[in-house]
């Protein structure tokens, strides 16, 4: 298991990128759509550790509390359903079941802390 990425929701992707490359100096690595969960994602990289910030965009959110930005934190695991159901077992809440996006092979899975905070589980 390990660390991938932390992701922030943002109101303006672009102003976004923009604010980390400019004042953080990080790399923008990739960026694209998510039509089915109706979100844009950015990666950037911190070119001296290879650290990663998501930022993610949502096309329908309207709405904004203090609060919100934190999205999720991410951690690649070997086998996300195993995970998942050892989790499940131990009373751990499960916010979502193993799927995989169209055209990927990676399978996701999240679940959340004991604060609510979602995390990512991504098998490769």
């Amino acid at each position: 298991m390990g660390f991938a990425h932390t992701s922030i929701t943002v109101l303006d992707m672009d102003a976004s990128i923009a604010f980390y490359e400019r004042w953080l100096g990080m790399r923008l690595t990739n960026r694209r759509q998510i039509r089915s969960n109706r979100a844009d994602i950015a990666f950037l990289e911190d070119p001296e550790t290879s650290a990663l910030i998501e930022l993610t965009w949502w096309w329908d959110k309207r709405d904004w509390t203090e609060g919100d930005e934190l999205d999720h934190l991410a951690f690649h695991v070997a086998d996300a359903a195993a995970l998942v159901a050892e989790a499940r077992e131990e009373g751990v809440e499960i916010a979502k079941e193993p799927y995989s996006l169209p055209d990927s092979t990676t399978t996701l899975a999240f679940l959340k802390d004991p604060n609510g905070i979602w995390i990512e589980l991504i098998q490769r």
